[in-house]
């Protein structure tokens, strides 16, 4: 049965509209981008979205901001600007 309803849900997305791909793509990669800077700030020793990004923040939260601020306007540039099949 559980076959039948992971074919049932690859058979409705092969026959929904694409007209959301880039939006779907842009959001998948958000969601990377965001997985990195958890990352980041895990790395850096603090919880994500708890610091300011003030002047008083360590540096390296505020390479991780830049670093997602980067990485989300790369997504901007190429998902949203991508042709939708």
């Amino acid at each position: 049965m559980r076959l039948s309803h992971l074919f049932m849900a690859f058979a409705g997305m092969a026959l929904a509209p694409t007209g959301a791909a880039g939006p779907l793509a842009y959001a998948v990669c958000q969601t990377g981008c965001n997985t990195i800077a958890v990352a980041c700030y895990a790395a850096a020793g603090v919880q994500f979205g708890t610091v300011v990004a003030a002047a008083g923040a360590p540096a390296t939260v505020i390479g991780c901001n830049v670093a997602l601020g980067t990485c989300m306007t790369a997504c901007a540039g190429t998902a949203l600007i991508a042709p939708i099949p």
